[in-house]
């Protein structure tokens, strides 16, 4: 079959009998149609800092021009913020920029270590060890701790990154319906014989912003003494009293036996940990390969790391602000859209009915000046399609109200009840 004639469902077919060069090719003409409204609006070009508006090159005309931001995870609003910036130079001062090497053998600094310690105490476990990304933590967790004698039940939303660390793995894995706790406790009926039963979850999801229902998750995990790891990339930092997290909200920090967290959503950085108690850290610190074997993280993202941590502490007022715009969204728009759930942190999913043309929908968001996450065929289905708000506390009613008001004129336009 040529190239030329492949649509989209039968590029992604991986037993298809095509060179490599023949599917990116067809792939490249998928991506760069000639149509404006057929083109895609990812790998957008952002020249300047990350803030509630930033100054993004249009992919049409080629210009820089400011744009609404609602697409970013910088949910604190902190990634910009002055006492970050000086913490860092200080830092950068004396340790320079990296350290060239991983963990194990040079690329393990005093700020690491009082990183790890300092995580530690804010997830309530004993040790911590870092990862250079979400996804090296996610491969690592999954493979380091995990081998065929062993089970690991899943959300059927999880990461990406988990399923890819399923996928290299040889222990038994399988999925549960989306928080739906009867029939995970089903399927931890069913799979009753091995040797170690790992229940994992995420605080909150991605792609909806709902959280899962950790009381009832950890009471069922622990009826069949299953561990649970929580994936909370979403909720560290903002969810809880204190910005603990979702096992803080749940009131169930004692039953996590391993929590993951990343620096790229409230901290607006890089990386990722892992904590538990401290044989398990040691554990992965050498069994964990996407630890054992990536560059350590430099330390000036240490120090912004620190800062952050300095801020969740001492500006509680950041997540008040935050849900109050949240809130305030949710309630413009609750009689004008479909929400994909009510959202519980900083998500807001509005879905777009599989008959509309999400890309027309995307190409009107910017042409207005809104920069938002289009999900679209094939990372969900097509009746599952969404716009991923991700609201941030140093958004103003004046960015929530034009956002507004564009969605109800898009959705107006197109007929979208």
């Amino acid at each position: 079959m040529a190239a030329e004639n492949l649509n989209l469902k039968e590029i992604l077919i991986r037993d298809r009998n095509l060179s490599l060069l023949q599917k990116a090719t067809a792939f490249s003409e998928f991506l760069h149609k000639n149509t404006q409204l057929e083109r895609n609006f990812y790998f957008r070009i952002i020249d300047s800092p990350a803030a509630n508006r930033v100054m993004a090159q249009d992919v049409l005309s080629g210009k820089t021009r400011e744009m609404y931001m609602f697409g970013s995870n910088n949910y604190l609003g902190l990634a910009n913020h002055p006492y970050v910036r000086e913490k860092v130079a200080r830092v950068c001062k004396k340790y320079g920029t990296g350290l060239g090497g991983p963990p194990s053998l040079n690329g393990y600094t005093s700020l690491h270590r009082a990183l790890e310690e300092r995580l530690s105490a804010f997830k309530k476990k004993e040790d911590t060890l870092l990862f250079s990304s979400g996804y090296a933590a996610n491969i690592g967790l999954v493979n380091g701790m995990t081998d065929r004698r062993d089970l690991c039940l899943y959300d059927d939303y999880s990461h990406a990154s988990f399923y890819d660390g399923l996928k290299g793995n040889k222990c038994k894995s399988v999925s549960f319906e989306h928080n739906n706790v009867d029939h995970l406790e089903a399927a931890l009926e069913k799979y009753d014989s091995y040797v170690n039963t790992f229940v994992a979850v995420e605080g909150v999801y991605s792609m909806d912003g709902d959280m899962a229902p950790l009381d009832q998750v950890c009471q069922v995990a622990k009826r069949h003494n299953a561990m649970v790891v929580l994936d909370d990339a979403h909720g560290t930092g903002l969810v809880g009293k204190n910005g603990r997290g979702t096992a803080e909200h749940f009131g169930v920090e004692e039953d996590i036996d391993i929590v993951l967290g990343t620096f790229s959503k409230v901290f607006a950085l890089n990386g990722a940990f892992v904590s538990s108690e401290k044989p398990i850290i040691d554990y992965l610190r050498y069994f964990a390969r996407s630890y054992m074997f990536s560059a350590s993280l430099p330390p000036v993202c240490i120090a912004a790391i620190d800062a952050v941590m300095d801020l969740i502490e001492d500006e509680p007022q950041r997540r008040n602000t935050l849900y109050e715009n949240v809130q305030y969204t949710v309630d413009a728009l609750k009689d004008h859209v479909t929400f994909a759930c009510s959202p519980d942190a900083a998500i807001i999913a509005i879905r777009v009915p599989a008959r509309v043309n999400i890309r027309e929908l995307a190409y009107e968001f910017h042409c207005k000046g809104i920069f938002i996450n289009s999900i679209e065929y094939p990372a969900v289905s097509v009746h599952q399609q969404r716009f991923r708000i991700s609201m941030m506390a140093t958004h103003t009613k004046e960015d929530i109200n034009y956002l507004v008001d564009v969605i109800k004129h898009i959705w107006d336009r197109h007929g979208i009840s």
